[in-house]
């Protein structure tokens, strides 16, 4: 059975593929300590599994994008799914914490597949608020995965090991693979391809680079992701090595991030209708940075596990009232080059990501304070990048 644009089950497929970037990151994260202890490694060291993974995820996103423009977007599917599922495999061969590190490497350089080639279907079919709503409601369905993810994996940690959540990763890549090549028909007509050749792709990105409106919301969705990765990164560390949690209770309180992030998603799909983009983009900057001033002051008040988890459930909010929104801004203006928009944007967010997880993992297995002044200070950010050009 065709997947038909405006169905229920069309809107869970596109979430599915965006789905694939926060299954990679999250599931295996409660089995980090563990991993740390198999290869004798530190928390800085294993936390380059996170990074390097999410840098590899960012730079063929890059590529994706202007090849789907050329040829479509199904092939281009189905070629990044066959090497995600390859760097899956090899993650159960590994020997070395340096070989894992190359074995997520060659997962993400599939994986961005999915996230930038869901994006550009979207904008094939939809634009500005619709377009807004739409990646609302995959984002409301995306976020059970950040939700269930953490404590599937707890689970599959403590009876299998660390290992079965790669198996898990690479079957879920299988069923997508055949969902495109079965299901899907292409949504880029020929006569809207463009050329591939690399001077044709580097004005592509020059074009966007020069527009303040595409800047702008990338701004917002960088800072919003920085802050929400500094939590991914190093919540790990601090709610089971500096709070005792177990596996399956940092699994919940990840959950419950999730479950923040799910409400805000479908809030903001409302409020877009309503207010318009950039109004729901400063109440989902205003959330972030309540979010995060409220976890900064109490960590340095009164230190609690509690009041790491009750502050990035409001981050949570705010990411999913946000994050669809500023991505809808951003490739509304550009039908013509939506896959090269959505490379360029789903690059530079999560190199920003990236970066916000390499400085949390020297030093978090100690304090708290760089995953928190982090989160704090991107919250901040995202508000007032948010708040700019506001006419009076």
């Amino acid at each position: 059975m065709k997947l038909t644009p405006g169905t229920a089950a069309f809107t869970v497929f596109l979430a599915s593929l965006t789905a694939v970037g926060p299954l990679s990151t999250d599931m295996y994260l409660p089995s980090l300590p563990d991993i740390a202890r198999d290869f004798s490694a530190d928390a800085g060291t294993v936390q380059i599994t996170l990074s390097a993974h999410l840098i590899a995820f960012a730079g063929s996103q890059l590529f994706y994008g202007p090849l789907a423009d050329r040829y479509g977007r199904r092939p281009v599917l189905i070629g990044g799914f066959l090497l995600y599922m390859a760097g899956c495999f090899a993650s159960l061969f590994v020997a070395t914490i340096d070989q894992l590190i190359l074995a997520r490497i060659l997962q993400a350089l599939g994986g961005g597949a999915s996230v930038v080639l869901a994006r550009a279907i979207v904008r094939d079919l939809y634009e500005g608020a619709d377009a807004g709503q739409m990646l609302a409601k995959m984002a409301a369905i995306m976020g059970l995965v950040p939700a269930l993810a953490p404590m599937l994996g707890g689970v599959v940690q403590d009876i299998h090991g660390w290992k079965a959540n790669f198996i898990a990763m690479g079957a879920f890549g299988a069923v997508l693979t055949v969902l495109v090549a079965v299901n899907l028909d292409e949504t880029l007509p020929a006569a809207r391809r463009r050329s591939a050749a690399p001077l044709a792709i580097l004005r592509a990105y020059r074009r966007l680079i020069a527009d303040r409106r595409f800047l702008k919301y990338l701004a917002i969705a960088s800072a919003a992701f920085c802050g929400l990765f500094a939590f991914v990164s190093g919540s790990s560390f601090v709610l089971q090595g500096l709070y005792g949690y177990s596996p399956i209770a940092y699994g919940l309180c990840f959950g419950a991030m999730a479950g923040g992030y799910v409400a805000g998603s479908l809030t903001g799909g409302r409020l877009v209708r309503r207010l318009g983009i950039d109004a729901t983009l400063r109440f989902g900057g205003f959330c972030a940075a309540l979010g995060g001033l409220l976890m900064l002051t109490g960590l340095l008040t009164t230190p609690s596990a509690l009041g790491i988890v009750a502050p990035i459930v409001i981050y949570g909010f705010a990411m999913g009232a946000t994050m669809p929104q500023a991505m809808a801004g951003a490739l509304t203006p550009f039908p013509d080059i939506a896959g090269t928009a959505s490379s360029l944007l789903g690059f530079l967010q999560s190199v920003a990501g990236a970066l916000g997880g390499l400085y949390v993992g020297h030093g978090v297995e100690a304090s708290a304070m760089p995953m928190v002044g982090t989160i704090a200070a991107m919250g901040v950010t995202t508000f007032a990048i948010a708040m700019s050009g506001r006419k009076r």
